[in-house]
């Protein structure tokens, strides 16, 4: 008779759903999307970008008014999956982005960061790592998750780049996966584990301290 493999067993019970409250770092708060109080602060960021560059691999976007959007947010942005957060930084007092969690799944420990989307001010700065680090920290720490995901579009670079940096690991590419925008999307996986996340952890920590950055905010050494 065959034995057939099976996986290990595991005593989880189930993780927690996130919850309508602020995450806060040195440099920036995460605070769950209010349409009211975020909403021009984010379109006004969103508008400084004049290519419309940021909009490119978003299944929605870009919004050429301010009331399209904030349509948009109302419609989309408002459920408990995704659970989006308006991103504040401390340093240009203003709310700079979005991300959210979203493929919530309590039952099994697995939850993934997306639809980030960082205005010109966020892109490639301190307040952009750190945004990272909260959602990561807390979906492992906070929430109970086993598994912490990220997708893009396979043919994003720089969201790849970010997902090596950030500690991710390549999972396999999804052929086919969307149709966003009339045009085929085919889907980079990638994902952490909760017993790669204290590793992890370590690198953010050493690399968000504040001698790591000059008076401008430029990073000394490197995540």
């Amino acid at each position: 008779m065959i034995k057939l493999k099976l996986g290990p067993k595991v005593k989880f019970k189930k993780a927690k759903l996130p919850e309508k409250k602020k995450l806060v770092g040195n440099y920036t708060i995460l605070e769950p999307l209010n349409i009211s109080k975020h909403s021009k602060d984010l379109y006004l960021q969103y508008s400084n970008d004049k290519k419309n560059i940021i909009w490119t691999y978003l299944p929605y976007g870009p919004f050429k008014t301010y009331l399209s959007f904030r349509n948009w947010l109302k419609s989309f942005c408002l459920n408990k999956d995704p659970f989006f957060y308006a991103i504040y930084s401390k340093r240009h007092k203003k709310y700079c982005g979005m991300a959210s969690y979203l493929r919530i799944e309590p039952v099994h420990g697995s939850i993934e960061v997306g639809h980030i989307n960082y205005s010109l001010l966020l892109q490639n700065s301190v307040e952009g790592t750190e945004t990272m680090y909260l959602m990561m920290k807390n979906a492992f720490e906070i929430l109970g998750n086993r598994r912490y995901e990220w997708k893009c579009n396979n043919l994003n670079s720089a969201s790849k780049k970010a997902a090596f940096r950030l500690g991710f690991r390549f999972e396999g590419v999804f052929r086919q996966m969307f149709v966003f925008k009339g045009r085929s999307r085919d889907s980079a996986w990638f994902s952490i584990l909760d017993k790669e996340w204290l590793k992890n952890k370590k690198r953010f920590l050493n690399y968000l301290k504040k001698i790591n950055f000059d008076k401008n905010f430029k990073q000394i050494k490197k995540l």
